[in-house]
């Protein structure tokens, strides 16, 4: 915009220049006359930059102050002292006018039983009319928000917890510590538009490569074991106690352990004494699956290899991908919501152990409000990328019967999903290595979207790109709703600006002017 507003200036020079040249010809009365209105037309032009500047600062203040009064709305009980602290940096992280263009000064705020006012002014300084003694321009600015006293509302958030979102930008604010400010944030907003209780309703699902839903649903009918306890192809009964590893990272995926627990020692050998004499373990697959279990040899020169999986009781609460084991087949169970039936096997929600799950479990559709926020606080950044699985369970966050069971939808309610990622789709069950993008999950993650969508879901999708370096995500832009919901974000903080403007799009809080 300044590089616009420069290249005006410039050419205005050059115009300058031509009209000199033209009033020194003495070739006709029509320059004696020009003469005389150049000074009041080019004072006419210089005046129409300064204005537009000054419109284009009135504009960038209004936007900023629509920012820090929706924070402040969100928390309706908040002190004088504090509604002041926390308008001023939400304008300030907000307002990116060049210095040169004076410094607004300290926003004002005014809070009643319905509505909070933020308001601001600045001295902005000219340029062409200075020539006439203007050597400033007064610009103010202000924004009101109300309360919408919204109906009924579930919104669930689907918050990447990778392990990428440690990264910091800049000024050293990491990802992760903006997201939980932003959430937090969001949560007493929602909280203080709601009218009664359970009017809003939230839930928050941590995804990475899985997600957590916890221990306790280890005996649910919906939940299938069939992945933990599964056994790599057996090994040859040429090998036994003492021999070498079957198995190679460069040909199988995987290799050997010393034991049976997942992350155990590797090993080139198989164990001859101790615990696990004869045991042959394998290790981590390449797609992020621990095997769970040994192959226990017995015998001697012709050994019999037996899988002993681990028992149920060690499984930590990750589920991965709903469908056939061996792609393609079923998985587009998840992709449609598919409701879980025992006599469909692939319809049932799948348990592994995986080091690229959230420590953070999933919270259900809910409104405890201080298990939400402690929710928020336990998220830790661990994994690698699969933004279905985080979009998939959202959906079933609010969709009736198994998993989740959420309340009867009451007639009317606006169902909303947050989702953030900073980072392209690397992993599923079945699909890539945890760093390059994959355009499998990518796919599945357009058919969720455009699923959810057609299920009455408002999608707000927002990438977090540091800096930049990424440019855009189409499939994130592709799952919003529309290009209004979709934010591509350079830098953290970035992340609380956002939500908070999604806070007034949802209508818990209304920008009134």
């Amino acid at each position: 915009m300044l590089r616009r507003y420069l290249g005006e200036f410039l050419g205005l020079r050059a115009l300058w220049a031509r009209l000199k040249a033209f009033t020194q010809d003495r070739r006709g009365n029509v320059a004696v006359i020009f003469a005389v209105s150049l000074v009041p037309l080019c004072l006419a032009i210089g005046a129409s930059l300064d204005y537009a500047r000054a419109t284009m600062v009135r504009a960038a203040m209004n936007e900023a102050l629509d920012v820090a009064a929706l924070a402040v709305g969100g928390k309706k009980n908040i002190s004088q002292s504090d509604a002041n602290t926390l308008a001023q940096q939400y304008f300030n992280a907000n307002y990116k006018i060049d210095p040169s263009y004076g410094t607004p000064a300290a926003v004002s705020v005014s809070i009643s039983s319905s509505s909070v006012t933020v308001t601001t002014s600045d001295v902005m300084p000219t340029t062409m009319l200075k020539i006439v003694g203007v050597s400033s321009l007064p610009v103010s600015a202000s924004s009101t928000v109300a309360w919408a006293g919204t109906a009924k509302l579930w919104v669930s958030l689907v918050l990447d917890n990778t392990g990428s979102m440690a990264d910091t930008d800049s000024t050293g604010l990491s990802k992760m510590a903006a997201l939980k400010t932003a959430a937090h944030q969001l949560l007493d907003t929602l909280k203080a538009s709601a009218s009664n209780p359970g009017d809003v309703q939230v839930s928050i699902i941590p995804f990475a490569r899985d997600v957590n839903i916890g221990t306790g649903y280890s005996n649910a009918s919906w939940l299938s074991f069939s992945d933990f306890d599964a056994a790599p192809p057996t090994p040859s009964n040429s090998i036994g106690p003492g021999g070498g590893c079957p198995w190679q990272d460069y040909d199988e995926g995987y290799h050997c352990t010393s034991g049976p627990s997942n992350g155990a020692s590797d090993t080139n050998a198989i164990p001859y004494w101790g615990s696990y004499s004869g045991y042959i373990c394998p290790s981590l697959t390449v797609t992020g699956h621990y095997w769970n279990g040994c192959f226990d040899s017995s015998g001697w020169w012709g050994y019999t290899h037996t899988w002993k999986a681990n028992p149920h009781s060690t499984w930590t609460g990750c589920v991965t991908d709903r469908g056939g084991s061996a792609k393609p087949n079923g998985q587009a169970v998840d992709v449609r919501n598919t409701t879980p039936t025992i006599s469909d096997p692939t319809s049932l929600f799948v348990a592994e152990n995986t080091p690229s799950c959230p420590t953070a479990t999933i919270l259900p559709l809910g409104y405890d409000w201080n298990a939400l926020s402690s929710k928020v606080d336990s998220m830790q950044p661990n994994g690698s990328t699969n933004q279905t699985i985080g979009m998939v369970w959202g959906w079933q966050s609010m969709t009736q019967g198994a998993p989740l069971n959420p309340p009867v939808m009451p007639t009317g309610t606006q169902r909303v999903m947050i989702l953030l990622s900073d980072g392209l789709n690397t992993q599923n069950r079945w699909s890539g290595n945890g760093y390059d993008v994959s355009s499998d999950v990518d796919g599945r993650l357009a058919l969720a979207c455009s699923n959810a969508k057609a299920d009455g879901i408002i999608i707000y999708t927002l990438f977090v790109n540091i800096n930049g370096g990424s440019g855009s995500s189409a499939p994130l832009q592709g799952c919003a709703s529309d290009k209004s919901k979709y934010f591509t974000l350079t830098t953290s903080s970035q992340i609380i600006s956002a939500f908070a403007t999604i806070v007034g799009q949802i209508g818990a809080l209304r920008v009134t002017q």
